[in-house]
Parts: C-alpha cells; structure tokens; sequence
C-alpha cells in the first residue's frame, strides 16, 4: 500500500472515528448543533437508502484501499476520492501523480464492474435495504462490523415505530431530552477538539496534508464541510445512483452554509450532505398549533396580573370609592383614618343661614376627638377585591360611622345661639291651589323663619362626623317645611279637578240673564289642608235660596195705576213666578260636575209663571178691580175693553174679597155656587145658581153674574148687599167678560 492509500485510509478513518464519537453522544459533532438521529430514520424510504448506501460506500473504499476481495467492485469510490481531494494533489509531485493516475484508471475501471452489477441488483426500496444489509455482513473488523450492527438495529427499531412517530411527532421522550443535553455538552468540548482527534486516529504527511486543506476549506465561508466530504467519500456511489452529493446540496443547503462557516463538523458521521444539510427531510409538525400556545401564554400572563391586582385591593379601596362624602380611591384604611385625625385638628363648621346671615361652631369650642373604630376596615372588608373591574362603572359611595366625641352641652349652648335659632319663629304655609279670575292655579309655599331644631342637631351632628365645612341650613332643609310645595303631585292634581268645575257655565233667562260660572262655581269650590277637593253643594242650595227670593213674584208688593189714575200697591195673591228650588238644585250641581255650557230657565213651581218679568210681571192684559170704587176694568194690551160697576163682599173677615193678584183658574157656564156648611144645620150657607162662572181662588172667590143684585157699585157692598167675596156683575157684562176673558189671566184685586 502506498504513501497516498495510507493517506487516504487515515482520511476515512478519522471521518469514521468523528462519526462514531457523534453518534455515541448523539450529537452532530461538527455543527454544534442538536440533531436526533432517530428522526432522520423515520423520513422516508429515500432517505433509509440514503444511509445505508452511505454505509456501503465507506466499507467499500476501505477494502479497495486495503485491497480486499472487492477491490474491483468498490473502485469506483477511489474515483470520487480523488475528486474531493483533487486540490490537495495538484500540490504533489509529479511522480505522485503519475502513480495516482494508475490507480485513478484502475478505479474507473472497477467503477464500471460496479455500475453493471448494480443493474442487476433490485431497485426497489425493500430490496436496497436488503442488499445493504448483507453489505453490513462483511466488514473489515470487529469494531466496524459491531457499529454495523447497531445501526442497522436501529433502522430496524425505528421502522417498527415509524407510524407511531409520525402520529405523535410533537411528543419527545426522556432519552431524547437527555441525547439533546450530551448532544450539547459534545458540541461544546468537541468544536475545538477536531485537530486532536485527528492526531490520536495516527497522523502522517499525507494526513497532514489533508487536514491543512480542511482548515483552508473551514476558512472559505462559500464552501461547507459537508460539500467536500461528500465529494471525497462517497461521489462515485452516488453517481451511479443518480444522486451525487452536489446534486443534493443543490437540494437544500446544510446547516453549514446556512450558518456561513463552512466548519467541516457540519457533516453527519454518516457521510451523507443531503442529511448533514437537511435537504429531503420532512418538516416535524408540533403538536400544538401556535395560536394555542400564543394564547395560552396571553391567558397565563392576563390571569397573573389580574390576581396581582385583585391582591392589591385586598388592602386599598376601589377607584370611584367614597367615604361619608369623601373620594378615597386607592387608599389603605390607614389612609382613612390618618386623613379623619388630620381633619379634628382645628375643625370648624360654617352655618349658612337665611337672609345671608352665617354663624360657626369650633372643634375646639365643643371638645371635639376622634374615636377610633373597625367601621373602616369593616368598609374594605365588604369589598370584593376580585370584582375590581366593576369599580370603573359603578360609583362606590359606603357610609361609615366615624366615631367623634364633643361636650354635647357645649354644642347645646351653641346651637341655641345661632341666629336663625333666636329669630322670630313663623310658620311655613303650604302651597295651594288659587283661583286667579280664570282659573285655579298653584301658589307657591311660604317657608317661614321656624327652624326645624331636631334636623338642624341631626344634621350638625352628621356634617361634624363628616369634618365638612359648611351647613346651608335650607339646602339641608333645616328650617320648618310646608307639607305641600308648588311641587307637590297633590296640589298639581287638586287643581286639575277644580278646574273641571270651572268648565261649567249656566245661564238662566230672566229679565237679566243671570249667569252660573267659574266665577261663582270657584266660590263653591275648596280643597283643604290634605288637597282633598270638595265641591259645596249646601252653598248652591243657598245660592238658589237668593236667586228665588229675587226672582219669585209671588205675594210680593207690586205697583200699579188704574185707568183712573191711580196708583196703588198691591201684595198677596198666587199670581207670579216662583221658582221650584228643589228641582232646580240637582239639575244645577250636574250641570256644574258635568262642565255643561246651557242657556235655560230655571224649573219653576207648576202654574207657578207669570206674564213677563218685571215689576208688574202681569203684563199688558189682565182685570182690574178697585174695592173702594166698587168698579173693573178689563184691559187688553193696555187698553180698557170692558168696565162695569160691582158689588164685592161684605167688608168682614170671613166675607170680604181679598186684594192681591190672582189669575183665572178656570171657567163655566151654568154653575151652581154652594157656599161653606152652616154647623148649625150642616147644609151649606146656600146654593145659587149663575150663567157665568169665573173662578179667581179655589177657596170659591170668582166673577160671576148676579140677577139678584138690585144695582152695582155705589156703597151696596157695605149696606148689608154684599157678596160672600165674589164680585157681582150685570148679567150682560158678565156674559160679555165670559167671551173675553181667558182662563190665566191676571186678576189685581185691589182698594
């Protein structure tokens, strides 16, 4: 064996002993970089030829070089040998290169045997595998064949658990966790160690040789390790496949190039650049996605500074948090009451009163400290320090009793001493409803000058506790209050319904039309001290009362001239109007509840009605009879159309015609007159018979005809010729008074 075989040999075997060192610690020794070789053995079936064929090729260049029975057939990895170190030899002599030449040929030629008996090999993936496997069979010594043996238990492993792997790829067991530390610790101890390895595999010249040109290839940053060793070891084999080692570093770049140091540890022990490089091999899927674990990580963290926060409100109060008037957010409930101890010191509250007038009463004029209790600790401890969010919507307001002493006396003495206190006291006047010519409106409430004292104590008490400043006493209500103000939903609603009444409006048509209105209506209608509105009936009753005695004309004294002219008052009768009270009262209350608007009489007394209205509400027709004349008159729209002389009754009591206006009740021809029973023999006074009857009052007093009369008028009444009451007339005028006179017509009976 020559000077360059030895070389060469020297060459493979320090690359075997680097990879041998790499796989023991599971580590790829020359990148530094952390690869399990197990998941190169699950890619796929091209990636398993890959290795095995890597395998094969060294073993075979070995025996080629140490001239073994399959030196032919292996000639062909001398060949890609000789490429890889092809810079190194054209520094050799020419003598050198001349018997390299030889060997080159003898290589080339057992590169083609190797070619031909390749093509009589299986193809297919199982049966590469197989006839890789019978390769591992003969190695050169004991140490190789053992390494063999064990990778290709491992091939074997990790096929059994391919389909496993891949299922579950994001998942890493304990050993490979413990491979990826020895990888780590190999990767620091053997980036420099690569010179001392070499030397101990046993250097000569020619290794020397090689390993300078390393370091010249370490220095290049445009070539990798792995490009070179590629070409140097297994070229030749590969190219009969079909894959030579620039073919796949044009596949995918190794980790060395991608790195930029071109350090000849990129390579894998195995020999192969598409491996070393990463060319070819499937991308491992993790086994959660990262949006998972990117909210996952955005859970943890929100989660952590929430807690961080609700832990912080465990001793501070919310934001928005107020104490008896006072903001404390964020403070502690040290805070609180270092803040009320600071506000005893040189206290003082102001008293606003009316009229602009001010009093103020001293902390230190009533003694006044603070006692210090657990109602602010109580305040905190009610808050629910995880609910914190809700503090920025929610306006926390607590109430808590701070605990203040003073001399009670004192604060007695000064409470009787303010100014509003020793004023005059006068009463508030509730607001009301008033009417103001059209209608009911609300007046405003009087406040007065009284001063509510248990308030105003209460409250000085509270704004004291509270160290505020100032007490408007009638923003705090302090002074004595109406039960109603123009506010009051009781006053609103009182004039809402008196004002209904107000709608009404009646008219009757007398001689002056006499009107029922809001403005009388207003009169009838009150609400009292609790707004309760009452509509006085008794009042209308009363009106009614008045409104007849005006308007009624019976029995009332009236005046009047006879064609004789003379002029004479005249009182009593049933003639003349007469309102009937009763029925007109009810009939007025609904007109007014019901808000009617009507024009109308009022109800009158039946027959109860006169002519017109006025003083001589007779009219213009109507009988006249003058008892001291012992004469009547009938006129006719004021003209006499009939007169005769009369007799009328004995000027007696029980006999005389009464004076007064009457009306004619009723009329007939041809009656007997029956006069009142004589006690003494129970048959009436008398039964006379007359032509013509004209009943003036249902006691019997009429105008009638009397043939028995020896003359009229004259003083015949008086003389013992007098009637009963009736008044006497010739036959022929009563006759004549029958035709005219109707039924309804006044009678003024008169002296």
């Amino acid at each position: 064996m020559d000077e360059k075989d030895l070389a060469d040999e020297s060459f493979l075997r320090e690359k075997y002993q680097m990879s041998k060192n790499a796989k023991d610690h599971n580590d790829d020794f020359y990148s530094g970089e952390q690869i399990n070789y197990e998941d190169y053995y699950l890619d796929d079936e091209d990636d398993y030829l890959d290795d095995d064929e890597d395998i094969n090729e060294s073993v075979r260049e070995n025996k080629i070089r140490s001239g073994g029975p399959d030196q032919k057939s292996e000639a062909s990895i001398a060949v890609s040998g000789e490429k890889v170190h092809k810079s190194a030899e054209e520094k050799k002599s020419p003598v050198d290169s001349a018997t390299e030449s030889i060997a080159v040929e003898k290589r080339m030629s057992a590169s083609d045997s190797q070619k031909k008996s390749m093509e009589k090999k299986p193809v297919g993936a199982d049966q590469k595998r197989k006839a890789a496997e019978v390769q591992y069979q003969a190695p050169e010594s004991k140490e190789w064949d053992s390494e063999v043996r064990e990778q290709v238990d491992m091939k074997k492993e990790s096929a059994k658990n391919s389909d496993k792997k891949r299922e579950d790829s994001g998942k890493k067991d304990t050993g490979n966790k413990k491979s990826s530390q020895e990888k780590n610790k190999a990767q620091s101890s053997g980036t420099g160690k690569t010179g001392a390895e070499k030397s101990s595999a046993g250097k000569n010249e020619t290794q020397k040789k090689s390993l300078g040109k390393t370091e010249v290839q370490k220095n290049n940053p445009g070539k990798s390790g792995p490009q070179k060793g590629a070409a140097g070891k297994n070229g030749s084999s590969k190219g009969n496949t079909g894959r030579t080692g620039a073919q796949r570093n044009s596949a995918g770049k190794s980790r060395a190039q991608k790195n930029g140091t071109g350090k000849f540890g990129a390579k894998r022990s195995s020999g192969n650049p598409a491996k070393a490089s990463g060319a070819g091999r499937k991308p491992k899927k993790s086994g959660v996605p990262i949006p998972l674990i990117a909210a996952g990580v955005f859970v943890g963290v929100f989660a952590a500074a929430y807690i961080g926060i609700s832990v912080y409100f465990m001793s501070h109060f919310y934001m928005n948090t107020e104490i008896n008037g006072h903001d404390f957010s964020l403070k502690t409930a040290a805070d609180v009451k270092e803040y009320i101890e600071q506000q005893v010191q040189g206290y003082s509250l102001t008293i606003l009163e009316k009229d602009n007038k001010t009093d103020s009463i001293s902390g230190e004029e009533i003694s006044l400290r603070y006692n210090e209790n657990k109602d602010i600790e109580n305040v905190l401890q009610k808050q629910n320090a995880f609910l914190w969010p809700q503090a920025f919507f929610v306006k926390n307001s607590s109430k808590a009793t701070v605990d203040v002493s003073y001399d009670r006396e004192a604060l007695e003495d000064k409470i009787s001493t303010l100014q509003a206190v020793k004023a005059e006291q006068i009463p508030p006047t509730s607001a009301y409803p008033k009417f103001d010519g059209t209608e009911y409106v609300i007046e405003p409430e009087v406040t007065g000058t009284e001063v509510n004292k248990e308030l105003l104590r209460e409250k000085i008490h509270q704004y004291i506790s509270e160290f505020q400043p100032e007490l408007d006493m009638v923003g705090e209500n302090c002074y004595a209050l109406p039960k109603y103000t123009s506010e009051s939903g009781d006053v609103r609603a009182a004039c809402n319904e008196m004002n209904q009444y107000l709608k009404a409006s009646i008219t009757y048509s007398m001689d002056q039309p006499v009107v029922v209105d809001k403005t009388l209506i207003s009169e009838w209608v009150t609400a009292d001290a609790e707004m309760k509105v009452t509509f006085n009936e008794g009042a209308v009753r009363e009106w009614l009362r008045e409104f007849g005695k005006q308007y009624d004309t019976v029995g009332k004294t009236r005046t009047i001239t006879s064609p004789w002219g003379k002029t004479v008052e005249v009182s009593g009768g049933t003639y003349g109007w007469s309102v009937d009270e009763e029925a007109e009262f009810p009939a007025l209350v609904n007109s007014i509840k019901n808000g009617e608007v009507v024009t109308r009489e009022p109800i009158y007394v039946d027959g109860q009605r006169a002519a017109s209205r006025g003083p001589q509400d007779w009219g213009s027709t109507y009988a006249e009879v003058d008892l001291s004349g012992q004469h009547m008159w009938f006129i006719v729209d004021g003209a006499v159309a009939l007169e005769t002389d009369v007799v009328t009754g004995v000027p007696t009591p029980a006999k005389e015609t009464p004076s007064g206006v009457y009306s004619i009740l009723e009329k007939e021809l041809n009656s007997t007159l029956v006069g009142e029973i004589d006690p003494a023999t129970g048959q009436p006074e008398y039964r006379t018979p007359v032509a013509y009857w004209m009943r003036v009052t249902w006691s019997g007093i009429g105008f009638h005809d009397a043939t028995w009369q020896p003359a009229f008028g004259g003083s015949l009444y008086a003389s013992g010729l007098g009637s009963h009451g009736c008044i006497n007339m010739p036959l022929d005028q009563a006759g004549a008074l029958y035709n005219m006179l109707p039924v309804g017509t006044p009678v003024i009976i008169h002296y």
